[in-house]
């Protein structure tokens, strides 16, 4: 049973100390570095901005390849993501990350077929190792999706859901 707390960290204020790398190193917090860093220049004009965004999107695939990690840059990535394992990871570029989220390892944000948009994450949501959410499905905040989870329809905020295909377990009041 997960329990929340005031200590819990918020769905709403990023904690970028999160993404913070801790040592030299550090490939999960070392290529949201660099995808922070290719968000800043975007829109920017000019042959030093040009040539900038060059040298980040080297090491942007550099990282990439060592984590072996398709987290794509145009993805709206809220503060405080956590990729603690991130071996395998695929995230559309559409799909949107509320602040403070942590995916594990074989984790995939994606569409299937026809899908409206991509999934929409909100704020401190922890999805497990090989867990998959799939679709124009929107998961609440402080939601927990279980391990090799498949989610196909939308996870209320508060709650767990586990299983193929998910259900929900513990939804909090």
């Amino acid at each position: 049973m997960r329990m929340f707390s005031r200590m819990a960290p918020s769905s709403e204020i990023p904690d970028w100390s999160r993404e913070t790398p801790r040592r030299f190193w550090d490939p999960g917090r070392k290529l949201l570095k660099a995808i922070r860093a290719y968000a800043k220049l975007r829109g920017e004009a000019g042959p030093v901005h040009s040539l900038r965004r060059k040298c980040i999107v080297l090491r942007y695939r550099f990282w990439s390849a060592v984590t072996g990690c398709e987290v794509a840059l145009g993805a709206d990535i809220g503060g405080g993501l956590i990729l603690s394992h991130p071996n395998g990871i695929v995230i559309h570029p559409g799909v949107k990350i509320g602040p403070n989220c942590m995916l594990m390892h074989q984790t995939t944000l994606g569409v299937v077929g026809g899908a409206a948009h991509p999934p929409i994450l909100g704020g401190h949501v922890d999805v497990g190792a090989g867990a998959k959410v799939l679709g124009a499905v929107t998961i609440g905040d402080h939601t927990l999706i279980g391990a090799n989870a498949v989610v196909l329809t939308d996870v209320p905020a508060n709650s767990t859901a586990v299983g193929v295909p998910a259900r929900i377990i513990e939804p909090k009041p």
